[in-house]
């Protein structure tokens, strides 16, 4: 015998959705509002993020330039200022304390080669932070870069006092 054609039954997720109460819904579509707003609360986050990191890296290549050109203009007078304070002591040194000519010259050498020995040792010194060890440890206990097989899982706890060096041979 066949049934009268009348309205059909949902079946399956429809039917539940068709006989849910009206408080389930109006909290379902609460949710789905709120998941929305969140997604687009990130996605405006996440804009402005990228413009300030944009604005900040043109400042700074500007600032860059601007600053390598000052260098440029600190080291000439610098080094101008240096050969006529060396002449002022050799001729101070010759003509004034009666030394001979080529001992000033010497004097005022051995001047500049301690200066200089004294600035290399403080560039190489300063030239080991530009490693960024910090954040190549921090990477390598995320599981990225070179370190990360010599670090521990990133739930484990870590033995700062047996560290693993992160600076390169």
């Amino acid at each position: 015998m066949q049934q009268p054609h009348g309205p059909a039954e949902p079946v399956g997720d429809a039917a539940a959705d068709a006989h849910a109460s009206p408080e389930l819904q109006e909290a379902l579509r609460a949710l789905g509002a709120s998941g929305r707003a969140t997604l687009d609360a990130a996605s405006d986050a996440t804009k402005a993020l990228r413009i300030l990191v944009a604005a900040d890296i043109s400042l700074a290549r500007s600032a860059f330039g601007r600053a390598l050109a000052f260098t440029g203009v600190a080291i000439a007078f610098g080094a101008s200022a240096w050969l006529l304070l060396m002449a002022a002591l050799i001729a101070w040194l010759s003509l004034g304390l009666g030394l001979a000519w080529s001992l000033s010259l010497l004097l005022s050498a051995g001047l500049s080669l301690a200066v200089t020995a004294i600035a290399a040792h403080l560039a190489m010194r300063y030239f080991g932070h530009t490693g960024l060890q910090a954040t190549r440890r921090q990477l390598a206990r995320l599981g990225n870069g070179e370190l990360a097989g010599l670090m521990a899982d990133a739930g484990a706890p870590v033995n700062t006092a047996a560290g693993v060096d992160v600076t390169p041979p």
